[in-house]
């Protein structure tokens, strides 16, 4: 063990200057430098150019991909003040690319409302970039500057005239910091549609351009806004509506303004999405507080005036927004957010105004829209019936043993460990593949549980069906963590929940079931980082004892080649179309042990993309289902199905 230095001194204490702090620590600023990280250098961009279409100045922002994975956005704002900062002494754009915390969004006359990194987002993007350039177009003079990581050598510059507004920012994401630079398409059109929806009328025009050959892109204008927001949600879902036409009101207080989209469709899940100033809050708020209490409130409270409720019946918050898809937006002169990345609003002056403007145009529409009101009444209760089902069928089962505890499964196959940092199961389809999973194991912290027949589809399915259902309830009681709200990961039994199956159609199938479930009903498993995805291979290649296992028809290619040393000698090759053709040490060998095997983490970057990926592939519309199976077969050559 090394010395310690014990000497801390005024030589310890590090100044970072200008942007090498964003450098040094760009997680601080940008969340991650993975693909997460690498993304939000477009929306801080964006995000500045929205605030001038907040602000009454921009109408349309392009951005385009260009080849190399460079960006380019554009926007017919005012564009950046180009004068001499008084304090600084350099242009006023270059200290807004060159300065952290400089910008238009602290008070004054810049803006009103905005959304950006408060005067990071412009100088973080400009740090991470290899290389950044700026144009200023005001109206008389084309201005130019050129940066690389974050420094200049040549001040802003005219560059020719003009008669048009607006900036033009052209980067390329600085790869000595990102874990990769190739943006995905998919990614940028979801948030750029995002931000077209929230602002109603902004017109963005996405473009990507890097293969010439293939030029794709979307131009995203919707004057209606965030209703338009709720209608696209049920559409990509295949989602029916229950409620007629979507359901919208605003309100002001002071320089706050609040609108808010609601509908109710078939399914049984509810989607809520609250925004402040233009960014996603996932992790919801005071806005989003305010608008659960008040629709809970609402609705009780019109249920006893019209008699639809009895007099100690009470509708639960979770009954009320089964099947709800809502929209909440604020616009704020000064976000409060509890964390950089913005996850979660704090103000808490939001709360008492969103459940003052939900009580006072929720009640009215209710009472001038009484079929509407009947509809979300039934089916509140029903989802009130279920959910007393669904706490009878869950003391039932608490029951059966007098600790509260299941017995473990008969197919459970368990492990001597018991401290999770350390023990894992494989979740295994059919009794071959898991017989020779449970020889081929490591017993010591490898557990073993086997599935039969056809699992429950929990798409189409409430609570009260899940509990005691003979394919689920084993996985319930070997996990040991409850679902649903009774959920503890505290009581998690196992670090690691590895789902095998076979590389088939069939296998597929069943590692979506179980996804689906684990997303539904135990979802801090995903998002605590907790399932993985076994990696068995498709085939053996042997050759004189010498054997290679292939996770793919171009590693097999590649292993014959080698093997047979260009065709001279034959070589055997074994393709795997199920778990139980593999003996244990293979099994083990191939899939199993630790040193060699590959498992794929299931993440959940994206809470909302998911969502929605589960209800289309499990969900009841058959339509929805094709068109995304033909929007991704592209990706299914990987997988060899």
């Amino acid at each position: 063990m090394s010395q310690q230095n014990n000497n801390y001194d005024e030589n310890d204490i590090q100044v970072l200057e200008g942007l090498e702090a964003v450098r040094k620590r760009p997680g601080m600023y940008i969340g991650s430098t993975g693909a997460g990280g690498l993304h939000h250098l477009v929306y801080e961009i964006v995000d500045n150019s929205i605030d001038e279409s907040l602000a009454g100045y921009c109408t349309e922002i392009t951005v385009e991909i260009l080849e190399g994975d460079v960006i380019r956005i554009s926007d017919n704002g005012r564009g950046i003040p180009t004068g001499i900062h008084q304090k600084e002494g350099i242009s006023a754009a270059t200290v807004v690319y060159t300065v952290l915390h400089a910008g238009g969004k602290f008070g004054g006359g810049g803006y009103k409302v905005s959304g950006g990194l408060h005067g990071v987002g412009a100088s973080a993007v400009n740090a991470l970039s290899e290389w950044l350039e700026l144009t200023v177009y005001d109206g008389s003079d084309i201005w130019f500057q050129h940066f690389e990581r974050g420094h200049y050598s040549e001040q802003l510059k005219k560059i020719g005239k003009t008669d048009r507004t607006g900036t033009s920012v052209m980067f390329k994401a600085d790869d000595e910091i990102f874990e990769t630079t190739v943006y995905s398409y998919d990614v940028l059109l979801k948030r750029l549609r995002e931000q077209a929806f929230l602002n109603a009328g902004l017109k963005i025009v996405f473009t990507d351009k890097r293969d010439p050959e293939n030029i794709k892109g979307e131009t995203l204008c919707y004057e209606g806004g965030i209703r338009q927001f709720v209608e696209h949600i049920h559409t990509a879902r295949g989602l029916e509506s229950l409620s007629g036409d979507v359901i919208y009101f605003s309100g002001s207080q002071g320089d706050s303004f609040a609108e808010i989209a609601l509908q109710y469709n078939d399914s049984y899940n509810e989607i809520i999405l609250s925004f402040a100033n233009n960014i996603h809050t996932k992790d919801g708020g005071s806005h989003e507080t305010g608008f659960k209490n008040a629709i809970t409130k609402v609705v009780n409270e019109y249920g006893r005036k019209m008699g639809l409720l009895k007099e100690k019946e009470k509708l639960g918050g979770d009954d009320i927004r089964e099947g709800l898809t809502a929209i909440i937006s604020v616009k704020l002169t000064d976000c409060e957010f509890e964390s950089q990345t913005k996850v979660r609003l704090g103000n808490p002056e939001v709360k008492p105004f969103i459940e003052k403007l939900v009580q006072e145009k929720l009640m009215n529409f209710l009472e001038e829209n009484p079929d509407t009101a009947k509809m979300i009444f039934e089916k509140s209760l029903s989802a009130l019936k279920a959910r007393e089902a669904a706490r009878r069928a869950r003391e039932a089962e608490r029951s059966k043993n007098a600790f509260g505890k299941s017995p473990m499964p008969e197919k459970l196959a368990d492990c001597a460990e018991r401290d999770n940092r350390y023990t894992e199961i494989y979740i295994v389809e059919g009794d071959s593949a898991g017989g020779s999973a449970k020889q081929g194991r490591d017993r010591r912290y490898q557990a073993i549980l086997s599935l039969w027949g056809k699992m429950l589809n929990v798409e189409k399915a409430r609570i009260d069906r899940i509990y005691g259902n003979d394919k689920l309830e084993p996985v319930v009681a070997a996990l040991g963590t409850g679902i649903g709200e009774d959920f503890d990961i505290e009581k998690l039994r196992y670090g690691k929940v590895i789902i095998m199956a076979d590389a088939d159609v069939d296998g597929m199938h069943i590692k979506a079931l179980l996804l689906t479930f684990f997303f539904r009903y135990m979802r801090p498993l995903i998002t605590n980082g907790n399932v993985y995805i076994a990696q068995p291979p498709l085939f053996r290649v042997e050759r004189n004892k010498k054997i290679y296992y292939a996770f793919s028809d171009e590693e097999r290619d590649r292993y014959i080649d080698e093997l047979s040393e260009n065709g001279k000698y034959k070589v055997e090759v074994q393709r795997y179309k199920g778990l139980g053709e593999m003996d244990p040490e293979q099994l083990w060998e191939t899939t199993m042990n630790p040193e060699t095997r590959t498992i794929v983490k299931i993440s959940m970057e994206d809470a909302l993309r998911a969502d929605e990926v589960f209800t289309v592939l499990m969900g009841d519309k058959v339509e929805p289902r094709r068109n995304f199976i033909e929007a991704n077969a592209k990706f299914a050559q990987d997988l060899d199905i």
